[in-house]
């Protein structure tokens, strides 16, 4: 079992290279909310920094944090529990940015994240004044890739800003950096102290792959694979989501709307992500029997259909996610709208799910994504060039750059594209619904009492 699991690293390590579940969720999200009344008719919030929030909900925060740890030992089967030395004390004595550090580091993310003053605009928006625009940098603390389509508009306190651009702005946030280098064995100093233990799966060389157990949801999958990988269980996007949405309910009940509306979009991000077939399965596709006997061989010394495996499961995750992103982002450059952004606002199911829970994102939102897995896989390998989805010798990741799905579909069976679109639209009808209901959620817990 131990060479096994050890296999199943292997597996995991390379296959998650791409941490990332949705292109830019801020897009998506600029859709998903602009219908519903409850952001559609928000009045403008007023712009804070972080630190005003923590000085004068200091009390309250030292509480709440005391009740998320006490809830996740409680609630999450496998929890590494925070070291007492990192609680949340209030301290009206010290500093704006010891108690920023202070917060930062009880909730276990990186003390290096921005939390900047910013937007990101809706695409279908007007092009921003260039000196509006903020420095990468200035939000996000990881590269900027070559082919990046994020524009950082600043503000400052004091501003006036819609509840729907400052929700969808942050939901796509935690991709910035603030799960990043977590683990004992991360190359970081906070992660010597943060008590996570080591990266269950992953390497911990790379920057990217260590935010994956806090974006991804193994919570569905057979029994045996549980016994023999038992570490594929250390993964927190519960966590992150509780412990955003509580924050969202009491900056709201506390009179700091701009950070409810601000936690809340950083709680929608990892519900979202679990939307994501390949963040909620190990192997999307791929049998539980089909997963041992692969391991099984290389056990034996047969990597070849092992290595495989890594190769096209990653290739179908970024296919999947530039595909969408293309979608999105171009339908937005020439204002022409297409079926997910119909998807995306459609709240006709959103009343068939439960109403928001703690465990919502386990029980409701990664159980229907594990589910569509195996059918989403079908799809993407009957429809996209074999090149890119079933040649083991192809690197997607390193040719994306080159790559312009929308236009060599355009050239390919009708009616095969239609499969995939529509696939591709129920999983987006899946991701506004559920983040609708987190914000219904949020807002009945942020109400005064």
């Amino acid at each position: 079992m131990k060479r096994f699991a050890l296999t199943l690293v292997c597996v995991l390590g390379l296959a998650t290279g791409n941490a990332l579940a949705w292109s830019n969720h801020a897009y998506a999200a600029y859709r998903t909310f602009e219908k519903m009344p409850e952001l559609a008719n928000a009045a403008p919030v007023t712009v804070e920094p972080l630190e005003v929030f923590l000085k004068a909900q200091e009390k309250p925060i030292e509480s709440l944090l005391a009740s998320q740890e006490a809830w996740a030992q409680s609630h999450l089967e496998v929890y590494p529990p925070r070291p007492e030395a990192l609680a949340f004390k209030a301290d009206p004595t010290r500093t704006d940015a010891a108690r920023r550090l202070a917060f930062l580091m009880a909730l276990r993310v990186a003390p290096n994240s921005k939390l900047a003053l910013y937007l990101q605009p809706d695409p279908w928006s007007p092009h921003p004044d260039p000196a509006t625009l903020l420095a990468h940098a200035a939000v996000n603390t990881l590269p900027e890739q070559a082919d990046s389509t994020y524009r950082f508009v600043g503000l400052k306190a004091g501003d006036q800003v819609t509840p729907l651009s400052v929700i969808a702005s942050a939901s796509n946030e935690p991709d910035y950096g603030m799960d990043i280098n977590l683990w004992a064995d991360s190359p970081s100093d906070w992660g010597k102290v943060y008590g996570f233990g080591a990266l269950p799966f992953g390497n911990p060389a790379l920057y990217f792959s260590t935010q994956a157990p806090f974006h991804m949801g193994f919570y569905h999958e057979d029994r045996i694979i549980y016994m023999a990988a038992p570490f594929i269980k250390k993964t927190f996007p519960l966590l992150r989501a509780h412990q955003y949405s509580s924050l969202a309910a009491l900056a709201f009940r506390t009179g700091h709307a701009y950070w409810g509306w601000r936690f809340t979009g950083l709680a929608l991000h990892y519900v979202q992500d679990l939307t994501q077939p390949y963040h909620a399965s190990l192997a999307p596709g791929n049998s539980s029997l089909k997963l041992i006997s692969i391991n099984l061989l290389a056990l034996a010394g047969l990597p070849r259909m092992k290595n495989e495996m890594i190769v096209l499961l990653s290739n179908r995750h970024l296919a999947l996610e530039k595909y969408q992103d293309e979608l999105l982002y171009g339908a937005a450059q020439v204002k022409k709208e297409s079926g997910l952004e119909r998807a995306l606002r459609n709240s006709d199911k959103d009343a068939s799910y439960p109403a928001w829970s703690d465990l919502y994102v386990r029980d409701v939102v990664s159980r229907q994504s594990y589910a569509l897995g195996a059918k989403l896989v079908d799809i993407l390998v009957d429809t996209l060039p074999p090149v890119y989805v079933s040649d083991p010798s192809f690197d997607f990741g390193v040719k994306e750059s080159g790559i312009h799905l929308v236009a060599e579909l355009s050239q390919q069976d009708p009616a095969k594209r239609a499969r995939l679109d529509a696939a591709l639209a129920e999983l987006l009808g899946n991701f506004g619904a559920h983040s609708r209901n987190v914000v219904r959620g949020v807002l009945k817990a942020g109400v005064k009492p």
